[in-house]
């Protein structure tokens, strides 16, 4: 709010809309800075207090509602009156729009009461702000804002509120976030990072910043106390790689989230899902208050517990309905139906995608806009049909609402030995999209196949393919098309299934151990007998379903009850209490 004047005034400097200058010396050139990096601009809003005699509007304003300005008494703020709602736009906010501000972001902590019984002041200011800011096609109205009540998800983009810097705000906010669109409010965002107070921590901030990748928006915030980090630069070498990476990888997400806010203001379906939402006759659905639908392709279940000292891992539990699902980072194959544990690093998120997921992404960049891009990769999933329905249009105007969009649909048809995947020819407005764009297509966890086939308009393509064996992912890339054109993949094997179940319990498990703070010669001891243990846990002892501790024979150094839990977890591929449970 320090945009404004808030200091050596007669009075709260909680309201203001006369520039600081001793911040600010050049305003405009500094929007005009901003918007060559291809930044939107917007200012805080505490509009409660009304207008004081201090701000340059104030005459003007004052005039206008008939006061005499001499009197040098404020302007009460009454937002019920007509004739003070015009004045608020034309006078105090349409001039700094004219000097570049895109959108207002309105944080109102005053109270739900006005003149009018009924009337909650923040939704009426959300709708207000939002139509005004539409008032011609040219420009699509957005608006940040507090919650509003029910109703006013139409207009905002939220924010969670002022959230404390500790694991319990961050463990908070995907439940906080899935729940919120039971009530249409699927557009929230958090102070990624936590707003004020607390301890800083490195992993508390990665965590944040990856939970922020997979949400509704990504925002990184703080109060401005000098001692709260939220540049990825601030922290050492290994945050700096793990955060950029994940914001890197959440601009590539774009072209993805986009499609979903178009099916969301479409279908009401937000980008965030509850489990429920999709299998609503799932008791286990109800109690999934820390993982996602994440659009209509994957599943998110983001680490919101710090590092467990002793495994020197996080550990979330994510239940995957029925079905087949592929961890989308590594491929491995997971078989739904069932609670899992899931342990991971600090570069760890984990994500799933379902049998059939078609993702599309755009090009990995240093600093990017967003403007339809002009090569794309598309990650692609065996195992079922699917069709994704990619939305573009011009990104910031209303001539959406007149048909001014494309769509260009992707096509997967699954047929066990044997897949086709289309790049339908693109529909409506498809002067908005590049006249040729490049694809990358990225089939993940497949088999290497006897006979591969890219064709354009029917016709075949001279076409050259990677394979890696160890990944089990085929890349076909350079593929050029125009707009209209339709091109088809085709691919089969000689197998009985294309699809390639990657199984990594051996890699985890040495990964597990490689992490855990024990000696190292139990480390070897349990690794060298590895086939064994897999093949039977209780090489390790029976006593662990009763939280006793093990011993491995002959070896002094013991494991605790979370090292053999975390091996056991890993092997069995369910979480310890749907094993406990099975035993009974």
């Amino acid at each position: 709010m320090d945009w404004h004047i808030v200091r050596d005034l007669p009075y709260s400097g909680w309201t203001g809309y006369t520039w600081n200058r001793e911040l600010f010396p050049d305003p405009e050139q500094l929007i005009e800075w901003l918007h060559n990096q291809g930044l939107k601009t917007s200012l805080n809003l505490h509009p409660a207090d009304g207008v004081r005699p201090h701000e340059e509007a104030y005459e003007e304003m004052a005039r206008f509602m008939g006061l005499d300005p001499s009197a040098k008494k404020s302007v009460e703020f009454d937002i019920t009156d007509p004739k003070f709602i015009e004045a608020y736009f034309e006078i105090l906010h349409h001039p700094l729009e004219e000097q570049g501000i895109d959108f207002w972001w309105m944080d109102w902590q005053q109270g739900t009461e006005t003149k009018v019984k009924g009337l909650d002041p923040l939704w009426f200011l959300n709708h207000l702000h939002f139509f005004d800011l539409g008032r011609t096609e040219n420009k699509r109205p957005f608006v940040f804002s507090r919650w509003g009540g029910l109703g006013n998800h139409r207009y905002p983009i939220g924010f969670s509120g002022d959230t404390i810097v500790s694991w319990e705000s961050l463990a908070f906010q995907p439940y906080f976030t899935l729940t919120a669109a039971n009530v249409g409010y699927g557009w929230w965002s958090h102070d990624i990072g936590g707003h004020m107070g607390g301890v800083e921590d490195r992993e508390l901030y990665t965590r944040w910043v990856q939970f922020g990748v997979f949400s509704p928006v990504f925002r990184l915030h703080s109060n401005k106390n000098p001692f709260h980090r939220r540049l990825p630069w601030q922290y050492d070498e290994e945050v700096f790689n793990i955060t950029r990476d994940a914001m890197q990888f959440r601009h590539m997400l774009i072209p993805y989230l986009y499609t979903m806010a178009w099916k969301y203001s479409n279908e009401g379906l937000p980008v965030v899902m509850p489990m429920y939402y999709n299998h609503p006759d799932e008791d286990i659905a109800y109690q999934c208050t820390k993982q996602y639908y994440f659009g209509s392709e994957m599943i998110v279940s983001p680490f919101v517990s710090p590092t467990d000292k002793d495994t020197g891992l996080a550990r979330q539990v994510v239940w995957l309905p029925e079905g087949d699902w592929f961890d989308f980072c590594t491929g491995e194959y997971n078989e739904g139906g069932f609670r899992r544990a899931v342990y991971g690093t600090l570069r760890d998120i984990p994500v799933f995608a379902k049998a059939g997921a078609i993702i599309p992404l755009g090009e990995r960049s240093e600093w990017g806009g967003v403007n339809n891009p002009e090569k794309m990769t598309i990650i692609i999933f065996p195992g079922r049909d699917n069709k994704f329905c990619l939305y573009e249009d011009d990104g910031s105007t209303q001539l959406y609402k007149h048909g001014h969009y494309c769509n260009t649909e992707f096509a997967l048809k699954w047929l066990g030995n044997s897949l086709v995947f289309d790049i339908n020819p693109a529909t409506g407005d498809t002067g908005l999209i590049p006249g040729q764009r490049e694809y990358d297509l990225v089939f993940k966890s497949i088999k290497k196949p006897d006979c591969i086939r890219v064709t354009i308009n029917g016709e075949e393509q001279i076409t050259s393919f990677s394979y890696n064996d160890k990944k089990s992912v085929l890349e076909l890339t350079g593929l050029k098309i125009r707009p209209e054109d339709q091109l088809s993949v085709y691919m089969s094997t000689e197998q009985n299934t294309l699809m390639e179940k990657i199984d990594l319990t051996k890699e985890k498990f040495e990964k597990a151990l490689m992490s855990f703070n024990i000696n190292t010669y139990v480390k070897r001891r349990i690794f060298r007998d590895l086939d064994e243990v897999i093949k039977n846990i209780g090489i390790l002892g029976r006593g662990f379903i009763n939280n006793k501790r093990y011993k491995i024979p002959t070896i002094d150094d013991d494991l605790k009850p979370v090292h053999v839990t975390a091996l056991c977890e890993i092997l069995k591929k369910q979480d310890i209490i749907s094993l406990l449970s099975s035993e009974k």
